[in-house]
């Protein structure tokens, strides 16, 4: 270690790491040569059998005949790693105890080393930039020429860039160095327990790789909006007490019915997101919702519906109570998802862009729904079904479970489904997918489906929550808040960038905010800027984001 200072040079750590390599080493040694029989062979035999498996060059009688020597080699080598097995954990723990005992003086003195080169990585810096000032000041008392002194302005900005550029360097080799100190214990822990770490020890890894990969920029641009959301939120719970006389925000029963309220839209949101990850949207997402809520309350009526449509008045109370609700389920399902897939269709095959096809048929879906039902309300449901479907259990509103169901499905098709992994490659790079064998069409049609298929539910749901009460105005508005809700979750408009635990929190946070809103009297109208700023922020971090990338 040099005079006066905590800085090792490279061969110093070299010798201060070198007893724990030379010590743990010679227990490796040993282990691999009681494994070579043992654990080896067993691994090397269970992967030649696999392949023996998918081996089509021999013969069924050939395969019987390998696999039966194959076995009894097995036989042997497990075994022979039986009888080793004591002796090998007392050489492990033994190379444990003494790393445990002595890597802690070396990552120290690594650590203690990093933290003095960082400050003299950032002196030297200080006196570069120091020194090309005072070069610069000196080169511009010589010059009178306009052109001249704006050129060495900028060549004095170029200068300056590659010392910032040099300081950067030489952090990071700090940071490397510091972090592979950190790494070689589980590298040597990797080597004695075959790649087994305990919980504690994959925790102190993440944690580790987490700071080692930890950026300022990136995390701010992923987490900015969260984190203002956040700040706004908790400035809500302050506020409301004092200016509604101690009414408070953040209760149990706030809480319950702010999820109670994210249910419905989770569908809706959930389906808005597999189209906005194939970089499209769906502006008629408010319109279904008012022909979903319209369909399942004539249908849900009891007795002959208040308003009729096309002039015939329904009814449906002949028929059983449970009866009723699934056919309202279908008939919203059906009607949603045929006017999304009309849209996908024109979406894929005439390549047009799904703000036209959504749009026009939020037109069409508007203006047959009001014409035919004259826009009326028709009323409430009967009112044994809301009991009956989304019961409150305590004060649990089971309405929530449906949601979970929802979130659980989505999350494995698009995560565990060949159409899950489909929809990300063409949201990604369609041209590429589609040289690849994907169907671009079938995928984006599909998402339509799926979407108006979740509609359907999404608005049953919300008829149910709500009793009935369903017109054609009904859901106006609603296609922002999901389409809002997907992006604040990370969806991004690229396309190919998104996940389901981004959706939900999206949800979840829209709906807070509104809530929250709404219990400290914000006129609704206002509400709509709040909406609209957190959309134009979000829409700008996911681009910058995007621009990053590219």
């Amino acid at each position: 270690m040099a005079e006066n200072t905590k800085i090792l040079t490279a061969e110093q750590e070299s010798q201060l790491r070198a007893p724990i390599d030379e010590y743990v080493g010679a227990i490796q040694e040993k282990i691999n040569a009681l494994r070579a029989d043992g654990t080896d062979k067993v691994i090397d035999l269970h992967n030649s059998i696999d392949g023996l498996k998918r081996d089509k060059i021999y013969t069924q009688e050939e395969k019987a005949a390998k696999l039966a020597q194959y076995q009894k080699e097995l036989e042997q080598a497990k075994a022979v790693e039986a009888k080793n097995k004591d002796e090998i954990a007392k050489l492990i723990a033994d190379a444990e105890g003494y790393l445990n005992g002595h890597f802690g003086e070396y990552y120290t003195a690594v650590a203690e080393s990093c933290k003095e080169e960082k400050v003299v990585a950032q002196a030297k810096y200080q006196e570069a930039v120091a020194q090309l000032e005072k070069e610069h000041q000196e080169t511009l008392s010589k010059l009178t020429d306009v052109g001249e002194i704006k050129d060495e302005k900028y060549v004095q900005k170029n200068r300056l860039f590659d010392a910032k550029l040099q300081l950067d360097r030489d952090l990071q080799a700090v940071k490397d160095r510091q972090h592979a100190a950190f790494d070689h214990k589980y590298h040597l822990i990797d080597l004695l327990r075959m790649s087994k770490f305990t919980f504690g020890e994959s925790m102190a890894q993440r944690w580790e790789n987490y700071k080692y990969t930890f950026n300022r920029r990136d995390f701010l641009l992923r987490n900015g909006l969260y984190i203002a959301i956040i700040i706004i939120f908790i400035a809500l719970c302050i506020a409301t007490p004092i200016l509604k006389g101690g009414t408070q925000l953040l209760t149990l029963n706030n809480i319950l019915n702010i999820l109670s309220q994210a249910s419905p839209r989770m569908f809706l949101a959930l389906g808005v997101a597999g189209l906005i990850l194939l970089a499209g949207t769906d502006l008629s997402i408010g319109r279904m919702v008012g022909m979903g809520m319209t369909a399942a309350t004539i249908v849900m009526h009891n007795g002959p519906n208040t308003g009729g449509v096309f002039g015939h008045v329904f009814d449906f109370s002949g028929l059983p109570v449970l009866v009723r609700v699934f056919l309202a389920l279908i008939v919203c399902i059906v009607l949603c998802t045929v006017f999304t897939t009309i849209a996908g269709f024109f979406t894929a095959k005439f390549k047009m862009h799904p703000f036209i096809s959504t749009m026009a048929t939020m037109l069409v879906i508007f203006g047959l729904v009001t014409y035919s039902t004259k826009g009326v309300s028709f009323g409430g449901i009967d009112g044994s079904i809301k009991g009956m479907i989304t019961p409150t259990i305590g004060k649990f509103p089971t309405i929530i479970l449906w949601a979970v169901a929802a979130v659980i499905v989505v999350w494995f098709i698009w995560n565990k489904t060949t159409f899950g992994k489909n929809l990300y490659a063409v949201g990604g790079n369609p041209e590429a997918a589609s040289v690849s064998g994907i169907s671009v069409f079938k995928v984006t049609v599909g998402a339509f489906v799926l979407a108006g298929i979740l509609y359907g539910f999404g608005s049953w749901l919300e008829c149910i929550r709500m009793s009935g009460s369903g017109s054609a105005a009904y859901g106006q508005g609603w296609e922002m808040d999901a389409i809002a809700a997907c992006v604040v979750g990370g969806i991004s408009f690229t396309g190919g960038i998104g996940k389901i635990s981004g959706v939900v929190v999206g949800v979840f946070i829209f709906t807070a905010l509104t809530y929250s809103l709404t219990v400290l009297g914000i006129d609704t109208n206002l509400q709509f800027v709040f909406s609209g700023v957190i959309i134009l922020v979000a829409v700008m971090l996911d681009c910058l984001k995007y621009v990053q990338k590219k």
